[in-house]
């Protein structure tokens, strides 16, 4: 009896997201490496007049990324609203299966790069194959609306944060291995092979995951908390000890207002960390860092850390604050963290400042809670995709902002750009606090109503 019931929990578990979403992101770990590595050791020979050797390697990188970037952020946009649409008419996979078509794809074209020692411009086509199956912005609220689905309103934020430490457990994992599998080569073949190959299956394995046993699920119609908005959710963790007794039906109309707060916060917050991410890559391998192919394993693993203390406070904090607050805490703790990285010169001092970023991840599950709580289950897939197009649109912002202001503070502070990060992420706490503050208010009102 044993073994047959182990075999059906087994099997009910692979029909989950759960596995794919960690399988997704442990080959999409190892591909990041590979890239990064294979990219600087492409522009090891690039050279600018009035440049050095190694400011030259940096603008070489950072010109090749800023164009990778734009492409994979600005061609998804148009299949990314036909998949969301597709996905709130009933094809609840197909936001799941098309992207992991377009992850594949680009991961093979890089093996080939490697393999056939083909230029590195070729990369640009993989990532218009990504593009064109929608990519992370199709993936990821395919993902939340999943979960969102399967999960009431007052236990979303917690679920999606769940999701969220998967996530990043997996990326822990692979951050850990990749740069040592980087190292591992073939008599004729080059550094990286065999990682973009563990990557490739990887990635073949979730595309047969996701056709043949994803399940999608959906919570009872008849629950209350099903069609709970922003009001009741926001407040039922942190000043009831029943959730029950603030749960209001669906109103007549959507709080415009409060929803493009949450977006306008969304766009700052992901401009601030996209910006600063996008530039930490390139800034850890140059001097006085100069990292190996070991060390930036090491670093993304720092990065992947923060999703379980994230977690965590999730945790802690739903317990006794408002979602609107644990946003504010996670905005504070990114801040604080990127500054200190502004003025980073030894690996040790690093960690440090990765170390500041405990709570970070905190911000943009929660926005996503509270925006699904806005509108009904019909509505969640085209919702999660509006707002993942918005950061699109702050990635094509923020990509040649940084990128640029990068190359061009190289000489006197490098590090300004998370100055940058640290100020932005400042202002993206002013949206935050405004429909932290409207909430409240008109809770105070219905609760008098009420009384």
């Amino acid at each position: 009896m044993v073994v047959p019931n182990l075999c059906a929990a087994s099997f009910a578990m692979l029909r989950q997201i759960e596995p794919i979403i960690m399988l997704e992101q442990l080959g999409n770990t190892l591909f990041e490496t590979a890239l990064r590595m294979v990219a600087r050791d492409r522009c090891v020979n690039a050279t600018y007049p009035g440049l050095s050797r190694e400011d030259s390697q940096q603008k070489a990188m950072t010109d090749f990324f800023m164009i990778y970037s734009l492409i994979i952020r600005f061609v998804p946009i148009l299949p990314s609203l036909i998949l969301g649409k597709l996905s709130d008419r009933g094809w609840r996979r197909a936001p799941i299966v098309v992207p992991l078509s377009g992850y594949l794809l680009s991961r093979l074209v890089l093996l080939v790069v490697v393999i056939c020692s083909l230029p590195l411009t070729f990369m640009f086509g993989a990532a218009v194959l990504y593009g064109l199956s929608g990519g992370f912005s199709t993936f990821w609220p395919g993902v939340m609306t999943l979960v969102s689905l399967r999960t009431t309103a007052t236990d979303r934020s917690k679920v999606l944060m769940r999701v969220e430490l998967l996530y990043g457990l997996a990326g822990l994992v692979g951050s850990l291995v990749s740069g040592h599998l980087f190292q591992l080569y073939g008599s004729s073949l080059g550094h990286g092979t065999i990682l973009l190959i563990v990557s490739t299956l990887l990635h073949l394995l979730c595309l047969i995951l996701s056709i043949v046993l994803l399940q999608v699920k959906q919570v009872c119609q008849e629950e209350p908390e099903e069609n709970c908005h922003l009001l009741s959710s926001s407040f039922s963790s942190s000043t009831s000890s029943s959730s029950d007794s603030l749960v209001a039906p669906a109103p007549a109309r959507i709080n415009l207002v409060n929803l493009a707060l949450l977006f306008a916060a969304a766009f700052l917050y992901d401009f601030a960390v996209g910006g600063a991410i996008e530039i930490l890559g390139s800034f850890v391998l140059k001097s006085p860092l100069s990292w190996s192919a070991t060390q930036v394993g090491y670093g993304n693993a720092a990065g992947c850390g923060i999703f379980f203390t994230s977690f965590i406070g999730v945790i802690v904090f739903r317990r006794c604050v408002s979602e609107f607050t644990m946003i504010l805490i996670g905005m504070l703790s990114f801040a604080s963290g990127i500054f200190v990285m502004t003025f980073v010169k030894t690996t040790s001092m690093f960690y440090i400042a990765r170390l500041l970023n405990l709570f970070a991840l905190i911000p943009m599950p929660t926005i996503r809670s509270l925006v699904t709580q806005q509108v009904p289950a019909s509505s969640c897939g085209i919702t999660l995709t509006s707002l993942q197009l918005t950061l699109k649109v702050a990635g094509l912002a923020y990509i040649p902002t940084y990128t640029k202001i990068y190359q061009r503070t190289l000489d006197w502070l490098p590090g300004f750009v998370f100055l940058l990060s640290s100020i932005t992420t400042v202002l993206g706490m002013i949206p935050i606090s405004i429909a932290g503050c409207r909430t409240a208010r008109k809770a105070r009102c219905e609760r008098i109503q009420g009384d």
